[in-house]
């Protein structure tokens, strides 16, 4: 079974929550740069939520971290879900066993 990272979840479990209110809420997928803090999702893809919450329009939120999106959390794409963003995509071909290791680094401008 494929391994699933906590903000994946988080955020699919936050867009079900706000879908079944009614509200429009859509995925968004990117990078967290963190300035050496300690935070869930750093140094790989990261995801949070859109939600679209009249009269402010979209206002987006990391579930994992349980704060409001900031400067820090770079968008890449959007989408209904993990499917419509994913960020690889392929096929293998071949035996024997592999691992995909992602690590991303997000350096301030000017630095």
């Amino acid at each position: 079974m494929a391994r699933v990272h906590a903000e994946f979840t988080y955020a699919h479990l936050m867009i079900a929550c706000l879908r079944s209110a009614g509200l429009a809420a859509r995925y968004v997928s990117g990078y967290l740069h963190t300035h050496g803090e300690t935070v869930l999702g750093a140094h790989a893809s990261h995801a949070w939520v859109s939600v679209f919450a009249p009269p402010f329009g979209w206002v987006e939120f990391d579930p994992t971290n349980n704060v409001r999106v900031r400067q820090e959390h770079v968008a890449l794409a959007w989408g209904r879900d993990f499917g419509d963003v994913s960020p690889l995509r392929g096929v293998i071909l071949g035996g024997g066993s592999h691992a995909l290791s992602v690590r991303v680094a997000v350096p301030a401008l000017g630095a």
